[in-house]
């Protein structure tokens, strides 16, 4: 028996390039986050190779949950080929060897900036969200101390007060990306700055989400076929964008959400945002072999599960 036969094989660095300390905690407080559904959980969020703010929070959590035998797909919303999403999969492939792939429906492990991808999510995979700010009482409430107060005492009148004063100015919610929700009946919660399109299809989704905001130390979670409802009065409804009208200039896909794209003589082309399912539909078209998913939305706009969307 030699000293090199009982020492550990060399490493030249971590499983996930987190060191194990710091994915047990972050573990943790991920098992917190999921037993109180929109509660913001703080942990200590450490220093990547990437500057804060383009996704570290996102990227901590994929390295702590992720392992060789999952499937990874990363994108940049909702383009999988964009710079960020490429060094963000290329950065956690090398460090985890973990499969990539551009289809949803092949993924266990989805991290997303600012989209929920357009196919149905299934029970067994994990979208974790990249969040900029994940206080949403920071508009109307920037004490950071009174504002977790009034999640304590679940005291939202100040926002509520907010979209009432929109409705009197604008007659509409003018709340765009990270509209405000309800989880579980109890906690208010910024579902990322995804587009309203996006939002519903959190409500008793199959999938856990979990979203981190690597910046503001702060991560949340929404367990499987739990309530996430838009906040809305009784008689002015929460509402989606509007894509009535827009066809996809590649695919022909229609009442899908879109990427608006000027052109040179004036007005616009519209895209489809998520790039892998766009892809699926170009080679269903050229006759290929292409599995599509169920998508959130069908052919006629209309959301998978009635009654959730009232304006509809």
């Amino acid at each position: 028996m030699s000293l090199a036969s009982l020492a550990h094989p060399r490493q030249d660095f971590s499983y996930g390039f987190l060191d194990a300390f710091a994915k047990r905690e972050l573990r943790r407080r991920m098992l917190k986050a999921i037993a109180i559904p929109g509660f913001q959980v703080p942990y200590a969020s450490r220093e990547l190779p990437i500057a804060r703010g383009w996704g570290t929070g996102g990227l901590q959590v994929t390295l702590s949950i992720v392992s060789p035998t999952d499937t990874l797909k990363v994108i940049d919303q909702g383009a999988d080929d964009s710079v960020n999403a490429a060094n963000l999969r290329r950065f956690i492939a090398r460090m985890t060897s973990v499969a990539t792939t551009t289809d949803t429906l092949a993924a266990t492990v989805i991290q997303s900036r600012h989209r929920v991808p357009e196919e149905r999510l299934r029970e067994g995979q994990v979208l974790v969200l990249q969040v900029p700010d994940p206080e949403p009482l920071r508009q109307v409430q920037p004490d950071s101390s009174r504002a977790r107060e009034m999640h304590a005492d679940a005291d939202y009148a100040q926002m509520w007060l907010t979209l009432y004063e929109q409705l009197v100015r604008f007659g509409r919610f003018m709340q765009g990306a990270s509209y405000p929700v309800l989880v579980h009946g109890r906690y208010l919660m910024s579902p990322s700055p995804i587009p309203r399109w996006d939002t519903p299809a959190l409500h008793q989704a199959a999938h856990l989400t979990l979203l981190s905001a690597g910046r503001e130390k702060r991560l949340y979670a929404v367990p499987p076929y739990t309530d996430v409802r838009p906040i809305e009065f009784e008689d002015v409804f929460f509402q989606v964008e509007n894509m009535a009208g827009r066809i996809c200039m590649l695919t022909g896909a229609r009442n899908k959400f879109m990427d608006e794209l000027p052109v040179a003589e004036g007005g616009s082309q519209f895209r489809l945002s998520d790039t892998g399912y766009a892809a699926k539909l170009l080679r269903r078209a050229r006759g290929d072999a292409a599995t599509l998913g169920a998508t959130y939305f069908d052919d006629e706009g209309h959301f998978y599960q009635p009654g959730v969307i009232r304006a509809e």
